[in-house]
């Protein structure tokens, strides 16, 4: 159904864990990150007391964006839009130079012709959502492997071709939902220039620093505002949430929408084995040396430190949520209530002999598929990315060989018919390929050479020399001397020529001379059948198989079960509260006064110098951070915090560390959601920033 039909951290933790209910079983009644075309109204308002509706919903809905891998909320009808400063960190590295730093100073324009452009920004409202699963499943019927998959995404690009077309203010994507149960069309409304407006000090946002994060209580103005454009004037959003910066209060109820990345509580046991004894393991590993290496790097001067602050972070934050997750995979207390929701399941099945016959044991095949998902992932995830299942970057998040795969890939596939492309160079996703691609973005040769050097060094230590892939990758060059000689050889830091190779297609690819497209072309042989392979022996059985497994979830529990997160719009909810389970005791609320208070003058510890100055203008009082009982994930970053009333209150920034087996499922005791106030964010645009203009549009007082 289309909603134009509808409305237009210890093991001692044992004993707070043991109580989880788990997926597939049925949802409990506070859990749950549902999509708006299938959310529980009456259950959360009997659970909350509030008297929401569809329209509630839609205004919700059309009110919150996707920014980038983050969420966000418009709050006023001119496009202004809040989410995290760690969400705009990127855009304000791209805008600063080392004499520039506005990670330093904050970034506050004076008017809206200051306000500037992040480099290759997207930003997308979620329109409208229909069910294409019919259609999909019958384009891939008695099909297997290789083929099955092929005949999946070519339908799928059909489906987002004819629902989108060449259209460039809109991009249509066809989601599966429950690991292959569901597949529905989701439109987006699509703004490509968008704007900084507002960011503060990065220490007023990070206070505290790798210390804090995953914690609470917390003391950060992790707050920024973009604004969205369009024909080169403000967006009009006439549709937007109300600006309340009143003090909250604890046990109200309240809502929090956005696009949560991915959580695997649908996995069956097996396939939770796979991620702990080899996927997170390697992520951890990877991630922990990257971070080691840019370090290091950071040391070595001024210029390296501004340069690698960025990705430091990132990997920092990546790290300490794998750490979270590992946790919670090695409790036996955990599992044993994963295994019991499984046995549950299994016993519903079998009770039913059709429907026995007609899922055919998917879990049996799952588990058949689990020592070849072991023994492929390093290859694939170090090689090709798309796993769905880790966090491995490819070629060590380096730029510059990013674009030469979009580039020398993109161009090969643009060669064939559309249904037989790879599905991310399909016609309906060349737009959003191509915004990518031709963003003007700083690179940094000396950034990219370490992040290189260290993949092409990693991938030969996890391969092995010997590995035909490992061959092909280094030739007979060592991996400082070959990232060496690609950094500095390339030209592709010019988005000119970057553009002038894509729009030459296959022919001008081929005759480029450039060293990092060479190398691409050099090793699409090996790579390209690391995919195949993952693709035929593991994700085709896999997707078939969860299917199955989807199919059976609908008819034991019905539609009382909510699908895996997917990096699409969802809506949880909650009530302001704190948290009283061993290792996670506190209130819900830390005020300036707590900031004043723990603030030591020595990093991480140290108040923004802007944020310090103005401490005598500053109600002591205000409260800054709150927790949240609500069922979010990586992804949820920026997520507006809404109350019954549709007033925003606040964004999501962050969670606990035990929150971060949320991946695996929810517990109201553990889980809670770390959240920037308005009242917090009125009061650093007023009284520190001078941003009294936002204040203004905001309506804030």
């Amino acid at each position: 159904m289309s909603l134009r039909t509808l409305s237009a951290a210890t093991s001692g933790l044992a004993l707070a864990i043991a109580a989880i209910g788990f997926q597939p079983t049925p949802a409990r009644a506070d859990e749950g990150m549902w999509t708006f075309d299938n959310f529980p109204i009456a259950r959360a308002n009997a659970t909350l007391g509030t008297a929401i509706d569809q329209a509630w919903l839609d205004r919700v809905r059309l009110s919150s964006v996707r920014f980038g891998g983050c969420s966000a909320g418009i709050v006023s009808g001119e496009g202004l839009v809040m989410t995290n400063n760690h969400c705009v960190a990127t855009c304000v590295a791209n805008l600063s130079t080392q004499a520039r730093n506005y990670a330093e100073t904050g970034f506050t324009p004076r008017n809206r012709e200051e306000e500037q452009t992040c480099p290759g920004g997207t930003a997308e409202v979620l329109t409208d959502i229909s069910d294409v699963t019919g259609r999909v499943r019958a384009a891939a019927a008695g099909r297997t492997g290789l083929a099955f998959n092929q005949a999946r995404d070519a339908e799928i690009g059909r489906i987002e071709q004819e629902a989108c077309g060449a259209a460039t203010d809109k991009r249509c994507q066809v989601v599966s939902l429950y690991r292959g149960g569901q597949f529905k069309l989701y439109t987006y409304k699509k703004y490509t220039d968008v704007r900084l407006a507002f960011a503060p000090e990065d220490r007023a946002a990070t206070f505290g620093g790798d210390l804090d994060n995953f914690s609470f209580p917390r003391f950060a103005i992790d707050a920024a505002f973009i604004r969205l454009y369009e024909n080169g004037a403000p967006a009009p959003t006439p549709t937007h949430f109300t600006w309340n910066a009143d003090k909250p209060v604890e046990g109200t109820p309240v809502f929090v929408s956005g696009s949560p990345g991915a959580t695997q509580r649908l996995l069956t046991m097996d396939q939770l084995a796979t991620v702990r004894d080899v996927v997170l393991p390697m992520d951890q590993l990877i991630a922990s040396e990257l971070r080691g290496r840019l370090i290091r790097f950071s040391e070595e001067s001024e210029a390296n430190a501004f340069i690698a602050m960025d990705p430091i972070v990132g990997l920092e934050n990546t790290y300490k949520r794998g750490l979270g997750r590992m946790r919670a995979l090695t409790d036996p207390a955990f599992m044993a209530t994963r295994a019991e929701g499984e046995a549950d399941f299994r016993r519903r099945v079998a009770s039913n002999a059709a429907l026995t016959q007609r899922a055919a044991d998917p879990w049996g095949a799952l588990s058949t598929v689990q020592p070849i998902a072991r023994e492929l992932y390093p290859a694939m995830a170090l090689l090709e990315g798309g796993t769905g299942i880790g966090t491995t970057s490819v070629a060590g998040g380096s730029q510059l060989f990013a674009w030469a795969r979009t580039l020398v890939r993109g161009a090969q596939e643009r060669a064939k018919p559309s249904a037989e492309r790879l599905p991310e160079y399909g016609d309906a996703r060349l737009s959003s390929v191509q915004s990518a691609l031709f963003a003007e973005r700083p690179t940094y040769p000396a950034l990219e050479q370490v992040r290189m050097e260290w993949w092409l060094s990693k991938t030969r230590e996890w391969l092995t020399v010997d590995h035909p892939a490992v061959r092909g990758l280094l030739g007979r060059e060592s991996p400082e001397q070959l990232s060496a000689r690609l950094v500095e050889g390339t030209t592709l830091a010019d988005p000119e020529v970057r553009r002038a190779l894509w729009e030459g297609g296959l022919a001008a690819i081929e005759a480029s001379d450039d060293p990092m497209i060479r190398y691409l072309l050099s090793i699409q042989d090996e790579t390209r059948a690391i995919r195949a392979d993952w693709e035929t022996r593991v994700q085709a059985p896999t997707d078939q198989a969860s299917g199955r497994l989807a199919t059976a979830r609908f008819e034991a529990y019905g539609d009382t079960v909510y699908p895996d997160a997917t990096g699409t719009l969802r809506l949880t909810y909650g009530r302001i509260e704190g948290s009283d389970v061993p290792g996670q005791r506190w209130g819900p609320f830390t005020t300036f006064a707590g900031l004043w208070d723990r603030a030591t003058g020595a990093a991480p510890f140290d108040v923004a110098p802007k944020l310090l100055a103005a401490k005598d203008r500053i109600d002591a009082d205000t409260v800054l951070n709150m927790t949240v009982s609500s069922d979010t994930i990586g992804g949820s970053s920026g997520s507006p915090v809404v109350t019954a009333a549709g007033e925003m209150v606040g964004a999501n920034f962050d969670s606990t560390v035990l929150t971060q087996r949320n991946a695996y499922g929810y517990d109201r005791n553990v889980n809670r959601s770390v959240i920037v106030t308005t009242g917090a964010v009125t009061v650093a645009l007023r009284d520190v920033y001078d941003m009294g203009r936002l204040v203004e549009e905001l309506g804030a007082h």
